[in-house]
């Protein structure tokens, strides 16, 4: 293997963990938490109702757009935003993950993985673009 498909390989494993890692949650909050559960957690927080139902969406199609490496670099971009969110949303409840209420480690992890995947972009198998859409997403942004 060469150093560029080794690279190739590398950036498309953990543009897949980070898609499925998204996708995985986003979906989680709509089949198992439910949308009103997601907005009665989010006020909990102090936060608006429009911020559970947007982070929904930015998880479930921001995670498949990364998975299928569409935008990859602005799918994690935009993500981070809520990764972000989840990381003060945790940051109280200690470092481990695995303690009450979540610590902040997953999601630290999390922030991250889109700042990998949105500097090396999509990696090997991704479909980079959209012929459609193309024309409104700056070039930088297209890997």
């Amino acid at each position: 293997m060469t150093f560029e498909s080794n690279t190739n390989i590398g950036a498309t494993l953990t543009r897949l963990s980070l898609g499925a890692v998204l996708l995985a949650h986003g979906l989680l909050k709509l089949f198992v938490f439910t949308l009103p559960g997601t907005v009665a957690f989010f006020a909990g927080l102090g936060l608006p109702a429009i911020a559970a139902y947007l982070t929904v969406f930015a998880e479930v199609v921001g995670g498949v757009a990364i998975l299928a490496g569409l935008y990859t670099r602005l799918a994690a971009l935009l993500s981070l935003p809520v990764l972000i969110g989840s990381l003060w949303a945790h940051i109280g409840n200690g470092w481990l993950f695995s303690g009450e209420g979540g610590g902040w480690e997953f999601p630290a992890l999390l922030v991250a993985l889109a700042v990998a995947v949105a500097i090396q972009g999509g990696g090997a198998f991704a479909l980079r673009r959209l012929p459609v859409i193309d024309v409104f997403v700056p070039q930088v942004l297209k890997a």
